[in-house]
């Protein structure tokens, strides 16, 4: 299950039924988790801890150093959960002592091919990144958003819960949960995805309410948290939308 020719540090942990594939290269403090599949000429390296049930196409670069010119060799982490696909030319950068010391990506994602996921960023559970989208420094992605491709999202940026990005977004700001952004506006909620996912008609109209509240009214972000609440304020989708809102640092992409 491991081809002769990869290079596997003797102080690495392999689980037992882990497969490797030629030339593929996995060094000192990396560990995997049973059920993973590294394909051919995959790096993994720097202090690098992956799940159970991984796939890694081949070219992958997994937990290299980061690119940020203020990193100087510092051993911060890259943590990869369960299940996660990450197909062929992905770059994904160790954490950075700046910030948290760690790039994290939780489970069920897929990042599909020449995805790139900078130092320090946190990526969630069932998000898929399409092919040739760039995710810059300290970026955070919620569980299940769908980042299309070509798209980049700036440093420090957050893309929330269920949002859909369309082909070629470009983030400067943060995207609010459940929102389809494209061509550099927000345009409607995400009513698919959500669909998709087993959200009721009436949660689905009052989202469309909120979002008229956010983006069609000219309210200040404070009003508009307000608006928000005032909506139904037992409503946990609202209070996750108001949450974002209020906690928002890079501002709200309108």
């Amino acid at each position: 299950m491991i081809h002769s020719s990869a290079v596997i540090h003797p102080a690495a942990k392999i689980a037992n039924n882990v497969q490797i594939g030629p030339f593929s290269v996995i060094e000192e403090h990396v560990e995997i988790g049973e059920g993973t599949v590294i394909g051919p000429h995959v790096v993994i390296n720097g202090h690098t801890n992956i799940g159970k049930n991984n796939q890694f196409y081949q070219f992958s670069s997994i937990g290299e150093a980061s690119q940020d010119q203020k990193y100087k060799g510092e051993a911060t982490k890259t943590i990869i959960g369960d299940n996660n696909v990450i197909r062929e030319c992905c770059t994904i950068h160790r954490g950075t002592i700046q910030d948290r010391q760690l790039t994290s990506i939780g489970d069920d994602n897929l990042l599909m091919a020449y995805t790139h996921i900078a130092h320090d960023c946190q990526i969630g559970n069932n998000v898929i990144i399409a092919n040739s989208t760039n995710i810059g420094g300290h970026v955070q992605i919620d569980d299940w958003a769908i980042l299309g491709g070509f798209s980049g999202v700036h440093q420090f940026c957050r893309v929330g819960a269920h949002s859909f990005l369309g082909i070629r977004a470009q983030v400067t700001q943060d995207i609010l949960p459940f929102v389809l952004f494209s061509d550099g506006a927000p345009r409607s909620i995400n009513v698919e995805g959500m669909k998709r996912r087993g959200y009721s008609t009436e949660e689905i109209n009052l989202l469309k309410k909120a979002y008229r509240l956010i983006f069609r009214q000219g309210l200040k972000i404070q009003e508009a948290i307000q608006a928000v609440i005032e909506l139904d304020s037992n409503c946990a989708l609202l209070k996750l939308i108001s949450d974002f809102m209020a906690d928002s640092e890079r501002g709200i992409a309108r």
